[in-house]
């Protein structure tokens, strides 16, 4: 296969780069942490890894450069504030909302839903929302996360497992 003459060092070539890729991969950080400040702030510093290293950077890998950037980046900052990160995801119940009772059902499903996502293995995880919310192909989210469709495939087929299972009890 023939390869590209762009130039990722291109000022129009990263523009394209980013307006195409650059939702994919906040998605991408944000399925893995659920924080959209930390998913954008992660996403920026990966094309900005990018277009310091452009010149090593073949176009048609850029995208799999920038996954597996973003993902090192997230690792990183995972391990520097792993504490600070489990005490800011713990559930916040401070609100005295009067509400009808099937706005509260809905709110209680909602909750018991967000729940079984957290609580299926991350990698799990990230294929149902991949799939399920970006609307990815297993062919894409394999080459996301650098595994094979079939991977893909038996990580799915166990998140609708585990899912339906809580799903029955809610």
């Amino acid at each position: 296969m023939e390869q590209s003459s762009k130039s990722v060092c291109d000022r129009p070539v990263f523009t394209s780069l980013f307006e195409t890729h650059a939702e994919t991969v906040r998605n991408f950080i944000y399925y893995k942490c659920g924080n959209k400040e930390q998913a954008e702030d992660v996403m920026q510093e990966a094309f900005i890894k990018l277009w310091h290293n452009c010149k090593k950077v073949i176009y048609e890998k850029a995208k799999g450069f920038l996954c597996t950037v973003a993902n090192n980046l997230f690792l990183n900052q995972v391990a520097h504030q792993k504490v600070r990160l489990e005490y800011s995801k713990l559930p916040h119940r401070n609100k005295n909302i009067e509400a009808p009772d099937f706005v509260m059902e809905e709110k209680e499903f909602m909750d018991k839903l967000q729940q079984a996502l957290a609580e299926l293995p991350e990698g799990q995880r990230e294929v149902f929302l991949l799939n399920r919310i970006d609307k990815k192909t297993y062919a894409q989210i394999a080459e996301m996360l650098d595994i094979s469709v079939k991977a893909v495939e038996k990580r799915m087929h166990n998140a609708l497992k585990h899912l339906r299972k809580l799903v029955k009890n809610i």
